[in-house]
């Protein structure tokens, strides 16, 4: 069952698509050309969380953490988020933002490895497009 969207979440995150961080720019940059023809939502609402970028094929959701993610009471609040994604369903990976910040490719491309790994993990098929090329009967020589 997918979380209930607020009218609230769904307004922050429209919001937060306007201001998207640098390093979640240069990210998205890269992952709204559906690379591998894996697809993700930018700031996409999930319960009473916004999702910096989620892949809906692989239950996964993507965080990019700047320093503010290690101070105060940031720690235990992701802790809570991340235990409440797991409830239902949605592991959370989290990458630094100098990461991004260093090598956006390098970040997109890693995750994009592990999201197939995931994926095969998970018993998935390939998007559609890589199952076309795959598929038995073009394996065979028999036309559709």
């Amino acid at each position: 069952m997918k979380p209930a969207k607020p009218a609230r979440t769904v307004h922050r995150a429209r919001q937060l698509r306007k201001d998207m961080s640098l390093p979640e720019r240069l990210l998205w940059r890269i992952l709204k050309t559906s690379p591998n023809d894996l697809k993700f939502r930018r700031q996409h609402p999930a319960g009473p969380y916004v999702l910096d970028f989620f892949c809906a094929r692989a239950n996964l959701a993507i965080e990019i953490d700047g320093f503010a993610h290690d101070i105060a009471d940031q720690p235990k609040r992701d802790a809570a988020r991340d235990a409440w994604l797991a409830a239902h369903k949605i592991d959370c990976l989290r990458i630094p933002a100098h990461d991004v910040l260093r090598n956006a490719e390098d970040a997109a491309s890693a995750l994009i490895s592990l999201i197939e790994h995931r994926l095969t993990i998970m018993g998935k098929t390939a998007p559609s497009s890589l199952r076309d090329a795959t598929s038995p009967c073009r394996n065979n020589g028999e036309e559709n």
